[in-house]
């Protein structure tokens, strides 16, 4: 029996996700479709910031400046247990950009997108705890500000669960392998790991990322009008290199800027890249090249160096930027762009470019757009609803977490808090019946027990050990050989 939907999202990372979620909330019957994992390629491959794009402020891009400092407040209120402020801290280095063109940026990031929450920006002493010692001597002062940390993989899964709990059929692993075009609607091929099927489908909309030209060629026969630039950014992990809560942003001599953040408790993450990408886009990796651009960036920073030996694991992804004709990737905007088709039929929409922190806005874009040649009912509504787990008192997590303490006085604080933080108030859901660590089934290792596995299973599509160690969870950093095992080895039975 043919399958119907009115609209067909293909791709499973944040933009499909949003615009599937979107959808399916104003009555939309929504089928989302993702080749891999959701949030697999550029989706989980960020400096995982929400953030407004200080450095924007250089390029004139003050719509998007603005507009995502406002998205930060609306995802730190919807989302309060995957998404915490964070201050950052930026050494003044007098041979870069002069103090005061800091101060005004820094002046203008603070009031453009209107009443914020998070503090504002200061000058700081950089002679004193905790920056002394840890930083250059030769670095005396600096400014502090606000922005906001993600979990980026969570966020692509918990927004693509909130809309299946709108009515959306979220399918990963399912690659749409041919598109014909009908006048009232698309005839979708895809394939999973049970065979091919047809799916017919009233508009689609083409979010697959890296992707996008791939699938508008499959749709129509050649690449979309707009010119996609891939551009590379890659991320080293080390063993933590300075204590205190706050990140770092360090200027370079190329004109771009790296981020030094405290990650995984254990851990500092050193990133970004911005390289041209023309190669295997199922399979990205880290150049020796960029691990050295990396290690020199921070180590021009650092008391003490950054060297190769010291990363413990790494990552890359491909931003699928809009070409813009910029000199350099890292000018390119990071505002999206559509491309709407429905001059031979049914509609097509090609999202280009956008940035974590206004994934929720471009969905309300996206529909608005494909909303001039389609049906779309009801209102814009997502910048009230919080995600799954996020509905918690005053989006109060710190009492929240006490609350929880209380309850389960029985888990090791430690796990506690990352059950927490991951699954917010869905943390009942997690734990179940139980009412001691015995009763979360078999131990994996770590703070991972056969319950947690059983959830990601069952209520957020993992389908393989990756999905769990790398994406819905980072405990591929924290957990030892036999436990990784163990985990491959529980997936396995389950087949």
């Amino acid at each position: 029996m043919n399958e119907t939907c009115d609209l067909l999202v293909i791709g499973g990372g944040i933009n499909g996700a949003g615009i599937a979620r979107d959808a399916a909330g104003r009555g939309l019957k929504v089928m989302l479709v993702e080749k891999d994992d959701l949030g697999s390629h550029t989706s989980s491959a960020s400096t995982k910031l929400v953030h407004g794009g200080l450095r924007y402020l250089e390029h004139y891009e003050f719509r998007l400046v603005a507009e995502s400092l406002r998205e930060r407040e609306v995802l730190l209120r919807n989302a309060p247990h995957i998404i915490w402020p964070l201050r950052f801290v930026m050494p003044h280095e007098p041979s870069m950009r002069p103090k005061w063109m800091l101060r005004l940026g820094l002046a203008l990031y603070d009031r453009i997108g209107g009443r914020m929450s998070l503090p504002k920006s200061k000058g700081i002493d950089l002679r004193i705890a905790p920056h002394r010692g840890i930083l250059q001597d030769r670095l005396k002062s600096g400014f502090e500000y606000s922005d906001c940390w993600v979990e980026d993989a969570r966020l692509v899964v918990l927004t693509a669960k909130d809309a299946e709990e709108h009515g959306a059929a979220v399918q990963v692993r399912t690659e749409c392998t041919a598109l014909e075009r009908g006048r009232q609607a698309w005839g979708a091929t895809l394939r999973d790991e049970s065979g091919e099927r047809t799916v017919t489908a009233r508009a689609v909309v083409n979010a697959a990322g890296p992707f996008v030209d791939q699938v508008a060629k499959r749709a129509l026969g050649q690449g979309t009008p707009a010119h996609l630039r891939l551009v590379k950014g890659s991320h080293i992990i080390v063993s933590r290199r300075f204590p205190g809560g706050h990140a770092y942003i360090f200027q370079q001599p190329d004109g771009r800027i790296v981020f030094a953040i405290p990650y995984e408790r254990d851990f500092t993450l050193i990133g970004t890249t911005d390289l041209l990408y023309d190669g295997d886009l199922d399979a990205v990796w880290i150049t020796p090249e960029e691990i050295a651009y990396l290690c020199e960036a921070a180590s021009r920073y650092f008391a003490s160096a950054v060297t190769a030996d010291e990363i413990v694991s790494t990552y890359s992804g491909v931003r699928p930027l809009y070409e813009d004709n910029a000199a350099k990737n890292s000018t390119v905007t990071r505002d999206y762009v559509f491309e709407l088709d429905a001059e031979g039929g049914a509609p097509i929409l090609s999202v280009y470019g956008g940035k974590i922190t206004t994934y929720r806005k471009l969905a309300e874009h996206a529909l608005e757009k494909l909303g001039k040649v389609f049906d779309v009912p009801g209102k814009t509504w997502t910048a009230h609803a919080h995600l799954p787990g996020g509905d918690m008192p005053e989006g109060d997590f710190a009492a929240f977490l006490w609350r929880a303490s209380e309850r389960y006085a029985w888990i090791p604080p430690e796990m506690l808090l990352r059950l927490a933080r991951a699954y917010g108030t869905r943390l009942d859901a997690v734990i179940g019946n139980a009412d001691s660590l015995d009763g979360l089934g078999p131990h994996m290792g770590g703070n991972l027990y056969e319950a947690e596995l059983r959830y990601l299973v069952d209520a957020e599509y993992a389908r393989a050990v990756e999905d769990v160690l790398w994406r819905r969870s980072k405990l591929g950093l924290h957990l030892p050989a036999n436990a990784k095992q163990a985990v491959a080895d529980w997936f396995a039975a389950q087949s």
